[in-house]
């Protein structure tokens, strides 16, 4: 445990009682670092593994040999790795692209396996609850809203109230209740929040009673709507890094609204703008104005908010689209909140 960690950090015990100072290295050979891959995986659990190849690939200059299949067999596969493998796609050679395509087939299994039965549960009761009806059955009232809306017939002598005007859920049907637009900022810094944001798009489009488009931009703007029955299709058509025009992809999300008042824009971005700024808050405050539901994401990940721009967070919040940073777990309530109309659950610790 000391040999693999003072490879990648420095120092360890040996080299301390010593009084030596150990540098860090792992060499610039593959069969080197796969021989330390191979240590880790044996002497740490996988959480720990996955924080060390992430340190190795940032401090060591690593990513070169992730390019060669060996290497890719012998790493933890998770989020990160992910986005570091599309961030080299296009230097990828074509042998070792079966492989990377593996790799990131496993993350997104697991990923899908663990979110989408919450988010499909979470979702449908948050569409069957956006249809309201006024005559219900006993079994779809909803008691809560019932009772908010009839508390001007209390009867304190009784303890009771008199619910002269019943609310209740809707029924369930087969029709496509709700439109959402995914629009992913596809910046180097955004790789986890693609990830995620790329199975939860599939999850949703398997959703009849919603409509799914998703949307990747950098300076360019990218609909892979298509491509939404298989996630990793999707991973492989974004190009993660470049320059970033919020504004030209809300402009195209803006053009594909048919029923605004049925609408959620979900924006996931840092929010460094590269466009026009005052077109882009003025494209947002026109969706609102038109019923259009706009969530503004500054991460899809577990990390929390990368480096963002304050002063377009600050202006979108004036319009009512505060700007956050969402954990996948949180994600299916905050789109349950917006899908609802009702205020999102955001985290006390936004950034």
């Amino acid at each position: 445990m000391d040999g693999a960690l003072a490879s990648l950090y420095g120092g360890g015990r040996a080299g301390q009682e010593r009084g030596q100072r150990r540098t860090a290295g792992l060499g610039a050979s593959a069969p080197s670092v796969a021989r330390w891959l191979g240590d880790i995986r044996t002497y740490f659990p996988s959480s720990v593994v996955q924080v060390m190849q992430r340190d190795a690939i940032d401090r060591l200059g690593l990513s070169a040999l992730l390019l060669e299949p060996e290497m890719l067999e012998a790493v933890e596969a998770d989020v990160h790795l992910v986005g570091t493998l599309l961030s080299l796609n296009k230097a990828m050679p074509e042998t070792t692209k079966e492989t990377a395509r593996a790799v990131v087939r496993k993350v997104v299994e697991d990923l899908e396996k663990r979110l989408a039965t919450r988010t499909r549960a979470t979702l449908t009761g948050a569409l069957d609850r956006s249809a309201r009806v006024s005559r219900p059955r006993h079994r779809d009232i909803d008691w809560n809203r019932t009772i908010a809306a009839n508390l001007k017939n209390y009867l304190p002598e009784y303890g009771t109230v008199v619910p002269e005007r019943l609310i209740g859920y809707g029924r369930a049907s087969q029709a496509v209740k709700k439109d959402v637009i995914l629009c992913i900022d596809q910046s180097g810094s955004m790789a986890a929040s693609v990830v995620y944001a790329s199975v939860f798009g599939a999850v949703l489009a398997s959703m009849r009673s919603i409509s799914t488009r998703l949307v990747v931009f950098d300076t360019s703007v990218v609909d892979l709507t298509d491509q939404l029955d298989d996630p990793v299709e999707v991973l492989f058509g974004t190009q993660l890094g470049g320059g970033t025009d919020i504004n030209r992809a809300l402009a195209y999300c803006q053009a594909h609204i048919a029923r605004p008042a049925d609408t959620v824009v979900v924006l996931i971005s840092d929010l460094y703008e590269g466009g026009i700024r005052d077109e882009m808050l003025k494209r947002v405050a026109a969706m609102k104005a038109s019923g259009v539901q706009f969530v503004t994401l500054l991460a899809l990940s577990d990390e929390g908010a990368p480096a963002y721009d304050h002063e377009h967070a600050a202006a979108l919040g004036a319009l009512g689209a505060p700007a956050f940073a969402c954990t996948p777990d949180l994600f299916p309530d905050v789109m349950a909140a917006a899908i609802e109309r009702r205020p999102l659950p955001i985290p006390d610790d936004r950034a």
